[in-house]
């Protein structure tokens, strides 16, 4: 095989000094997103799908699946990590609808940091760690406490849960493409993205690209693309243009085991970080929020988000 990137045709600077009203109409969102995923399917030789069973990353599933079964390709495998503070509700619609849709999910998970500690908030020993782990917290982070607790929302917790883990699959699988559902709108650290993200320093993380066919969707363009697509395409009962107005407002007797949709975002979440760290944004369902004027993601612990740069420099989505 060619040595990563040169096997590659794709352009990097793609999306470059865009945003979401570059593609005014939901229409103009979706067809960009399709052409991206098509190029991810088409050009990388071992893609995978990033997948958290929050919306933007489910609806990112939605159009892998819809773009192979239109072009003849296949749909990749899904990496979820398991950072083991999930909402419980979250860990059950993974595994549902993993299986419905016959999905090879990779479970990425830093076995070494999960080992240490029973409950979210105790202190782990750096000591404890295994070689790898190590160097990460003292060479990598140069962080230079004794313990660190065993949250996942700090900058230590993060960056073990989710970035090693993340980079730990990359590496294992051969992963040289994985298809994320970030946006420009959802945190300033996104914002400057392009549809093709390289990531080649080996210094940092295996050598791989970020496909990103979602970056021009707003919060509200997500929800739409899901009660007027996802739901109805997904559910065979499901009526077309139904909006849910509350928690029990489900047509035809379905229950929400039937939709792929985390029961989290009826309860009114509207970001699915951990179960120890996150909160209701409000009581109302997440799409009729007032999500033009409000933070998606104010329920989240603010010491991880005031650190996405950073994070994001050393491989976290």
């Amino acid at each position: 095989m060619v040595e990563f990137p040169e096997y590659l045709d794709v352009a990097y600077d793609d999306g470059e000094g865009e945003q979401p009203g570059d593609y005014p109409a939901l229409e103009d969102k979706i067809e960009k997103a399709i052409e991206v995923t098509r190029i991810g399917l088409e050009e990388y030789e071992s893609p995978a799908v990033m997948w958290t069973g929050g919306k933007d990353s489910t609806l990112t599933l939605y159009f892998v699946a819809q773009v192979a079964e239109k072009y003849g390709l296949e749909v990749p495998p899904a990496v979820f990590i398991d950072h083991f503070q999930h909402f419980d509700e979250l860990m059950g619609f993974v595994d549902r609808w993993a299986d419905e849709w016959d999905l090879d999910v990779i479970y990425a998970r830093n076995d070494d940091v999960g080992s240490l500690a029973d409950e979210p908030g105790e202190e782990i020993a750096v000591s404890d760690l295994n070689e790898q782990n190590q160097h990460h917290v003292r060479e990598i982070l140069e962080y230079e406490e004794d313990t660190f607790p065993f949250l996942l929302d700090t900058y230590v917790g993060n960056h073990l849960l989710k970035t090693v883990a993340l980079n730990e699959a990359l590496e294992s699988h051969g992963i040289d493409g994985i298809i994320s559902g970030i946006r420009w709108d959802e945190q300033e650290a996104r914002a400057d993205e392009t549809f093709f993200s390289p990531r080649h320093d080996p210094d940092i993380y295996p050598p791989h690209d970020r496909v990103q066919p979602i970056l021009q969707f707003e919060e509200s363009a997500v929800w739409d693309a899901f009660w007027n697509y996802v739901v109805p395409d997904t559910v065979e009962e499901y009526p077309m243009g139904h909006v849910p107005q509350d928690y029990d407002d489900l047509p035809n007797g379905l229950d929400h085991a039937d939709l792929p949709v985390s029961p989290k975002y009826f309860e009114g979440f509207r970001s699915l970080g951990s179960e120890v760290s996150t909160d209701k944004a409000d009581t109302e369902p997440a799409w009729l929020q007032n999500l033009e004027e409000t933070t998606e993601r104010a329920g989240r612990a603010q010491d991880k988000e005031d650190l996405m740069s950073r994070l994001r420099d050393l491989g976290y989505m």
